[in-house]
């Protein structure tokens, strides 16, 4: 793994070395020239022996292949990466870097509950999980509770074991995929149930028992996931997790894996990140989208606070939620919401985060009839966007099983088509930790197309013929405002982009309130958005990173 050093002699040597490398990464520049880096290199085609050899001879030593991005993970002297990066061959190199992983009244805010009555429940589709582990759980077998565990397959990529040792996989793959048999009780009582409750799950562990992980790691697991796409029905993969962007998506490696995953049919759904309150680049929280999320392909999800009630009509976006637009790219981000603020889900009993903070599990007489304050051993809440993605991986499980046909494509599309998009123009949310009040205004950046509506979704029947790629979003500091277009400099909405002006088109998809006044323009009046100074920053539309970005964070406590 990648460690950045402070401004030393050597670093600034660095600097001077390979600030103007085009093939080499940013933040592989201040690396001390004696010491060892791991990187993930990307060739034109898929390296052979010869390629892995040439690195040998550099010092350097192959640690994995990965194929699904024409690339591998080595291990190779910082002196040497100039060298290595004259070899025609090769595209990009970058760090190995690091990254982290960032139900009861959600069933009804998504309108799941009418799904369950017409019997989509997931069933014959594969869900791979690339997080922490997923532990042995009755809920995560057959419908019943009973019989065969519906995990399928497990796989370790970074030693310990295919069980969550760290807390986070198994809320994950319980919104994804629980049953609720063990909180299905008298219907007095609230039963913990996911969005595809006999959904098959496929899991791969790429985080330790601390939550860390690497690009290499995961993406190994997506490219296994490809793998086994055919014996497992692979349709959906979930990645509830990221890492800062550093550089544009169309060189990041992990980017360019979860697009390999896209193309090979696979729905790939990613948390926005929960980096919405940081302003320390001045932007309230704008441009902090997380990688992979700033991928376009990828269906990229914030989170909303359901103010634990079943209806949606007092729900409010999180204040901690990531906005968009991405970094460098300026991709429109993220392309929907849906519940992550205090989801309650699967407990993994011997997991550090279970063990750190205990009082999170979910009381007992909330499912069961009990006199005792007791709490329980098998459901804990959590909040976040990683709580949020799975949402909608389950939504996406229920469309395919409801027709196999749909592509990813089609499956974002009709996703982000049928989200409600009646918002209120602003909402207040308090910290319950500090006492912070925070508010959130309902833009394009900040929820997308709109909150997730599974009913709506299996209720459509419009199909997206053409890519269903996010949009770009491009600056004009004449005008002080923000427009949408796509990689063709097409308005958005338009007949090239979704197949049909009609049913694709701006109001239909993103509908009128994230837009200003209804025109083109989606940003940049102070008058209704707040200050121009934030939507105008070099920050948010410059070509650079922000150092001050954090991985996706886990917050537990959530907000009120």
């Amino acid at each position: 793994m990648t460690r950045l050093l402070g401004c030393s002699a050597l670093a600034l040597l660095a600097i001077s070395a390979f600030a103007q490398h085009p093939k080499i990464a940013r933040d592989l520049e201040t690396l001390d020239q004696n010491s060892m880096v791991d990187v993930i290199v990307q060739y034109r085609h898929v390296p052979t022996e010869g390629h892995h050899q040439r690195v040998l001879a550099l010092g350097g030593m192959l640690r994995k292949q990965l194929d699904v991005i024409k690339g591998g993970h080595y291990a190779i002297p910082a002196r040497a990466l100039r060298a290595l990066a004259q070899d025609p061959d090769v595209v990009h190199i970058s760090p190995n870097r690091e990254l982290q992983a960032s139900v009861d009244v959600t069933e009804n805010a998504v309108n799941a509950n009418i799904a369950f009555s017409y019997g989509w429940n997931g069933t014959g589709i594969g869900i791979a999980v690339i997080d922490s582990g997923i532990s042995n759980d009755p809920d995560l077998k057959n419908a019943s509770g009973g019989g065969a565990l519906r995990v399928v397959y497990r796989q370790d990529f970074v030693g310990g074991g295919t069980d969550d040792h760290y807390g986070h996989g198994q809320p994950v793959a319980g919104i994804i995929a629980g049953n609720g048999s063990s909180s299905n009780g008298s219907s007095s009582f609230l039963t913990f149930r996911g969005l595809a409750p006999n959904a098959n799950l496929i899991n791969l562990r790429v985080l330790d028992q601390n939550g860390q992980g690497t690009d290499s790691e995961v993406i190994a697991a997506v490219q296994e996931a490809i793998n086994l796409k055919s014996q497992y029905n692979i349709r959906v993969i979930n990645l509830s997790l990221g890492r800062p962007v550093f550089e544009s998506y169309t060189v990041d490696p992990l980017c360019q894996a979860v697009e390999q995953a896209w193309k090979a049919g696979i729905v790939v759904v990613v948390a926005a990140g929960n980096q919405g309150r940081n302003n320390s680049q001045g932007t309230n929280g704008y441009a902090t989208i997380l990688a992979p999320g700033n991928d376009p392909y990828v269906i990229t999800v914030g989170a909303m606070n359901t103010k634990g009630t079943p209806s949606r009509s007092d729900d409010v976006i999180t204040s901690y939620s990531s906005k968009g637009p991405t970094l460098i790219d300026h991709i429109v981000k993220p392309d929907l919401v849906a519940p992550g603020n205090r989801v309650v889900s699967l407990l993994a009993s011997t997991a550090q985060l279970q063990n750190q903070y205990p009082l999170n599990a979910v009381p007992l007489t909330s499912y069961e009839t009990t006199g005792s304050g007791a709490l329980s051993n098998e459901y804990y809440t959590m909040s976040g966007t990683s709580m949020a993605a799975p949402m909608v991986s389950g939504a996406a499980a229920l469309l395919l099983q409801q027709n196999p046909n749909l592509t990813p494509d089609q499956v974002k599309a009709r996703l982000m088509k049928t989200a409600t998009k009646s918002f209120p123009s602003s909402s207040i949310a308090t910290d319950p930790t500090t006492g912070i009040i925070y508010t959130s205004q309902y833009d394009i950046f900040t929820v997308g197309a709109g909150y997730l509506d599974v009913w709506a979704a299996l209720s459509n029947s419009d199909l997206a013929t053409l890519s269903a790629i996010s949009p770009t979003a491009t600056y004009q500091a004449s005008t002080g405002q923000v427009y949408v277009v796509n990689s063709q400099s097409a308005v958005w909405g338009s007949s090239a982009v979704w197949g049909s002006s009609a049913v694709w088109g701006s109001s239909a998809v993103w509908g009128s309130s994230v837009w200003l006044n209804g025109s083109s323009a989606v940003w940049g009046s102070s008058a209704v958005w707040g200050s121009s100074a934030v939507w105008g920053s070099s920050a948010v539309w410059g070509s650079t990173t922000s150092s001050s970005a954090e991985a996706v964070g886990i917050a537990i406590n959530g907000e009120n």
